[in-house]
């Protein structure tokens, strides 16, 4: 008879997630691993698979928490316009060095592993369509243009997003970011009545 595990598995895939996060897929190391979770080789393996088993089940962690986080974000705030525009400026604090997991890794693996690639893609098509649903929602109510493509905009809302991400893991500077994010917005965002 088996034994139960005697060791907290969400702690333990935080912490290896955090390791992939922080260093990256090729520079984590077994060790690096085994040091993080505080499990032995055989216990990791047999309780997660081997290194690539464990990372894509990090990311599928990963992604799964970011668009229920996304998900709630968008529908909790009162107006769909200024969750939108909370979006363009969430890349612009100070705990964004790290960047996106799922970005990072795309940039790592996707031309190498078509399992990641895979998964980017459904990760960033879901975030679209998340988007495109509050989109919509700011057109209802009368916030953005009514003849504006919602899957479109909301498309051109996350690559701002994204690329305010990757700006601000350069170190640049967190008034330079929310005056970029304040630019993207105005652009991305406009007024139906032209103010």
């Amino acid at each position: 008879m088996a034994r139960p595990r005697s060791f907290d598995e969400k702690q333990v895939l935080t912490a290896v997630r955090d390791q992939f996060w922080d260093a990256g897929y090729a520079a984590t190391s077994l060790e690096d691993l085994m040091r993080v979770s505080g499990l032995g080789k055989g216990s990791l393996y047999a309780a997660f698979g081997d290194k690539r088993r464990l990372f894509l089940r990090v990311l599928r962690g990963y992604t799964d928490d970011s668009h229920g986080h996304l998900r709630r974000a968008l529908a909790e705030t009162p107006r769909a316009l200024d969750a939108l525009r909370a979006l363009l400026e969430a890349p612009t604090g100070a705990t964004t060095r790290r960047g996106c997991l799922m970005a990072n890794s795309t940039c790592e693996l996707g031309n190498a592993d078509p399992d990641v690639l895979a998964h980017a893609h459904r990760t960033y098509e879901t975030s679209t369509a998340l988007i495109g649903d509050c989109v919509a929602r700011a057109q209802r109510e009368g916030d953005l243009p009514a003849g504006a493509d919602p899957i479109e905009t909301a498309r051109a809302l996350l690559a701002a997003q994204q690329g305010l991400l990757f700006m601000s893991r350069t170190g640049m500077d967190a008034a330079a970011l929310s005056a970029t994010a304040r630019s993207l917005a105005a652009q991305l965002l406009p007024d139906p009545a032209g103010d």
